[in-house]
């Protein structure tokens, strides 16, 4: 019996003693960010931090997109992507687990999308070359001769050895589709490691959205929809998004004219044409800016009608079509879409 009491003080003393103790503060949220908007990875970067004394944070997020955009862009010093395609129909190259875990979702999403999006495209967006200063219009002959070298199945991964093998000579990965989305997911991972709860992080269009907005207790973030046909900023509507990604990939960022025909920067790997359907522009809501990134290229190439079949058998994902004709439709889970009456654009039936 006496023991039995002993226990009991014991027990009451450790849970007393466990209510006495502080809780964790909460962190304190600043309503004006530390910001900081640079060029890397051939977009503009622009991340804001809200959480009070986590400056020295910053810093590390843009080394971060800077090491890895150095690692998976083409014609880049040091780019392992490059020395992949050097190596095409000659060996295997072993590449870092970063590198090799975007490409096998690359390759994953390509199989989805049953190659409407297609990791295998650089022969096509090389030869067009939009968005840089050589940019032309090839001719068929051109087309017809790189269009034998897309291919995402003659892509042959190496899980136990980390390699990547390009079967053809001439064949060339392009994972700019793909590319900012995985950097993005790895600068939220360093955000958080670092305590970061409050961000935003923003890589040319490709934003994620941290935690919950500071403007008020418990409210989720604002984040405006791009009008694919006005500069950028410019927007069709809102959506309320909390720990989200929003991905859009439309025909207004990079294009080449040509005898008054633009010439967007979203091929069709089955013709290698940009793709010609009724989609000015399309942004993928999800978890991860990975999955945005390439199902938003992936969605695009299908259409209005076969995209949001799509969509709606997607676990986690929703999207937001705006059409050539001004009008504006919505998977079924679509959160809170506010349209901006002043942008023209009205809501499909």
């Amino acid at each position: 019996m006496k023991n039995r009491i002993i226990m009991l003080v014991m027990v009451l003393g450790t849970i007393l003693l466990a209510g006495c103790q502080k809780q964790a503060a909460a962190p304190k949220i600043n309503e004006t960010p530390y910001s900081d908007n640079q060029f890397l990875i051939g977009t503009y970067v622009n991340i804001r931090i809200y959480d009070d004394g986590k400056e020295d944070v910053l810093p590390l997020a843009f080394k971060k997109v800077k090491s890895l955009g150095d690692k998976v862009t083409v014609n880049q010093k040091g780019s392992e992507i490059d020395e992949v395609n050097a190596q095409a129909g000659i060996k295997p190259v072993k590449v870092t687990s970063d590198v090799y875990r975007l490409v096998k979702k690359a390759y994953q999403i390509s199989e989805e999308s049953h190659g409407g999006f297609d990791m295998a495209i650089g022969p096509i967006t090389q030869l067009w070359h939009i968005g840089f200063p050589d940019a032309r219009k090839p001719s068929q002959a051109e087309i017809d001769a790189a269009l034998k070298l897309v291919d995402y199945k003659k892509v042959k991964l190496n899980d136990q050895k980390q390699t990547i093998y390009l079967e053809e000579k001439g064949m060339a990965l392009d994972l700019g589709a793909i590319a900012k989305g995985f950097i993005a997911d790895e600068v939220v991972k360093l955000l958080k490691k670092h305590g970061v709860t409050t961000a935003i992080v923003d890589l040319g269009g490709n934003v994620y959205v941290l935690g919950k907005s500071p403007r008020g207790k418990d409210t989720p973030w604002t984040v405006g929809i791009q009008d694919p046909n006005q500069a950028r900023n410019v927007t069709v509507g809102s959506v309320l998004a909390i720990n989200q990604t929003l991905v859009t990939s439309g025909i207004y960022e990079r294009y080449l004219e040509v005898d008054g025909v633009k010439y967007h920067h979203l091929f069709n790997p089955k013709t290698g044409y940009p793709f010609d359907n009724d989609i000015a522009g399309v942004t993928i809501i999800t978890k991860y800016s990975i999955d945005g990134d390439g199902l938003s290229t992936a969605v695009f190439s299908m259409g209005v009608q076969k995209g949001l079949k799509f969509v709606n058998k997607q676990k986690g994902v929703e999207a937001i079509f705006v059409t050539k004709d001004d009008k504006i439709y919505l998977s079924k889970g679509v959160p809170s879409f506010e349209l901006n009456k002043e942008s023209g654009y009205t809501m499909a039936k």
